[in-house]
């Protein structure tokens, strides 16, 4: 079974490879299948049912044997004669698979006079393979809808006109135009125009999110409300959302730990199989005089009852409902190995600005002295700022314009490298910079504020003229709201936190107080980070580590598993990441965790089910209690069915 569908799984490999995975107009290849009902195989498996049901009356019903026995073996024909041809195939090549258990067994069973249940072995073998097959398709169903959801054309601005073209003849730098209720069909910005954005395909979003001209769009999304105009940044290969496919198909090639084991005992398995069932065939036959026919027809049952489908399919399509139900939430995991890591973690490292902060500061506190209004200080602090591109600057600008407050005129501007500004409103100088800066000026500043301030984790501002300091502005990055209680799930779990940051060590303090994390280390380059993981990997074996993907990417690699936030407007952050959460949603994080519990604990059951069964089943198989249709109604395709309908449980765990 599992060969046919490794056979099936190259075939559509190729396919891609040929026509150019995430080009909208192979997707439309992969989707054009006939409804469940209308397959080949399932057409095949009804008449093959039919003509079984007919033998079945003919042989107890009509006793016309001989007919029954045709009819058993037209069964066979139909349904079973991928089965065969794959028995002869792994024959010789010399590696023993379940196709070559079941075609034993039903050679066996017709030349004992059995041809009923060679023909059930086949039948419900048949069956059992469809469902296996059946289950991997319907498992990757987000990827295909994802894939279905990037539209075949695109709306290109041509001049004056718009020409509808196909998606993979897009060059980049081209206009298209989206239109309200569309699809996004490349990725983009918007130049013209504005929206509400679904983009729930991509990252799982709930509530769609607003673009204005600059914002970046991504194929696949679908735009709401407004006239959009988007200037094309990647090709129909190079989408966000060809990489997402790419990404997931390319993880379940990739075997989990268990996966492994589960290929490796198989590997052996059915060796050690065949040979007891040879000698349960004949050792009582030869020592003991029994007959043969009987003891014959068990070794046959034990063939069938101990062929490893349910066993080894119990850990693959369980992973791959995982890997795909994560994709559904806006996560990709690129291997099960991952998947299955994460439940180990003892410990979770959080890079803090970006991560476990929003990376832009605000303005807190806006403390006037020396009789200065707030306003006054503020308009004073956002007229000097008013020119830098500095994060700081920045933040103050945009309270003054939050407050109303309208900035004045600035002349003679100058701006002193990493102290501060000056320049001149309405006549007269003032200041805007660190402390400093303002000593080395010889202005006098409130030093017991700054340290109380400082002692919060905020950046503080000193704003002067040239006698006497005006007012003090605090600023901080903001924390994520989400922090707080992912941060309180965690340790619940008993997975100790610690944060990392190149902030001093007053700010990593207070920030690390607020969200309450285990341990912090601060003022760390780049390099000090993977230290600092490095450390944490010998103390407690299993480590994961939360950042932006980019500057991270050393801690990231170092880590057992590395995930990055906000995935979706970074290429290096999809590549370089273990695992990839498309939006800055740190709940993914506490999602992932239970995700990875319940596809291990969903593959346990199924290794256990399979094992306690098949091993019940043969042992029974010796006093002659299971007959051969039994054995593969109940101990094969009933299993295999039962292993299939827990492992899509699995997509019943919530992200939020």
């Amino acid at each position: 079974m599992r060969q046919n569908m490794q056979a099936n799984k190259e075939k559509n490999t190729e396919h891609k490879h040929q026509s150019g995975i995430g080009c909208s107009t192979c997707s439309v290849d992969l989707e054009r299948k006939p409804p469940f009902w209308k397959q080949r195989e399932l057409l095949t498996i009804a008449i093959s049912g039919i003509i079984f049901g007919l033998g079945l009356y003919l042989e107890f019903k009509a006793k016309v044997y001989f007919l029954a026995q045709l009819l058993f073996f037209l069964t066979v024909v139909l349904s079973g004669h991928n089965i065969v041809k794959n028995a002869v195939k792994s024959l010789l090549r010399k590696r023993l698979d379940m196709n070559f258990l079941m075609s034993i067994a039903a050679v066996g069973a017709f030349s004992i006079g059995h041809g009923e249940e060679g023909a059930a072995v086949i039948f419900l073998f048949s069956i059992a393979e469809f469902l296996e097959t059946y289950a991997a398709e319907r498992a990757k169903k987000s990827i295909a809808s994802l894939l279905k959801l990037a539209p075949e054309k695109a709306l290109v601005k041509k001049g004056d006109k718009e020409v509808l073209v196909d998606v993979n003849k897009v060059k980049v730098g081209e206009v298209i135009v989206v239109k309200p209720g569309d699809r996004i069909p490349l990725d983009g910005v918007v130049i013209n125009g504005a929206s509400t954005v679904n983009q729930a395909p991509i990252t799982g979003e709930s509530m769609p999110v607003a673009k204005q001209k600059g914002d970046s769009v991504f194929a696949g999304t679908i735009n709401e409300e407004g006239y959009l105009e988007i200037k094309v940044t990647k090709s129909s290969k190079e989408t966000v959302l060809s990489k997402i496919v790419k990404i997931i198909e390319d993880a379940q090639k990739r075997k989990s730990k268990a996966e492994a084991f589960i290929d490796r005992f198989a590997k052996y398995y059915t060796p050690v199989v065949v040979m007891l069932s040879f000698l349960v065939m004949t050792v009582p036959t030869l020592v003991f005089g029994l007959e043969f026919s009987e003891w014959f027809y068990r070794g046959l049952v034990l063939l069938v009852v101990s062929c490893p489908c349910a066993l080894a399919i119990s850990t693959p399509v369980s992973m791959v409902s995982g890997l795909t139900s994560a994709a559904r939430n806006g996560v990709l995991i690129k291997g099960g190995s991952y998947l299955e890591e994460i439940k180990n973690a003892k410990v979770i490292a959080f890079d803090k600005t970006g991560t476990l902060t929003e990376g832009k500061p605000e303005v807190t506190d806006i403390i006037p002295l020396n009789n200065y209004s707030k306003e006054e200080l503020l308009k004073i602090s956002a007229s000097l700022e008013a020119k830098s591109k500095h994060p700081l600057a920045e933040a103050i600008v945009k309270k003054a314009k939050e407050k109303g407050v309208k900035t004045e005129p600035l002349e003679g501007f100058e701006s002193v490298a990493g102290k501060g500004l000056k320049g001149k409103i309405n006549g007269k100088v003032f200041y805007i910079g660190n402390r400093n800066f303002f000593k080395e000026m010889k202005i006098d500043f409130p030093e017991r504020t700054l340290e109380k301030l400082e002692e919060q984790g905020k950046t503080v501002v000193l704003v002067g003229n040239k006698t006497h300091t005006l007012g003090v502005l605090a600023l901080m990055d903001k924390i994520r709201k989400e922090s707080f209680e992912v941060i309180n799930q965690l340790k619940r779990k008993g997975i100790r936190t610690i944060m990392l940051t190149g902030d001093n060590q007053k700010v990593a303090k207070a920030i690390a107080q607020k969200l309450g994390v285990d341990e912090y280390y601060a003022q760390l380059l780049p390099e000090d980070k993977v230290k600092a993981i490095d450390q944490l990997l010998k103390k407690y074996k299993h480590v994961v580590m939360i950042g932006d993907g980019v500057n991270d990417a050393p801690a990231l690699a170092k880590a057992h598993v590395g995930i990055a936030m906000g995935a979706i407007g970074s290429d290096v952050a999809i590549e370089t990441a273990d695992i990839a959460l498309m939006q800055d949603d740190l709940t993914k994080v506490v999602y992932l965790i239970n995700l990875s519990k319940k596809t291990l604990s969903v593959v346990k059951q199924n290794v256990i089910a399979s094992i306690s069964i098949k091993g019940s089943f043969a042992i029974l198989a010796f006093p002659g209690v299971v007959s051969l249709w039994l054995a593969v109604a109940v101990g094969d395709l009933g299993l295999s069915l039962a292993v299939i309908l827990n492992a899509l449980r699995i997509g019943n765990v919530k992200s939020s």
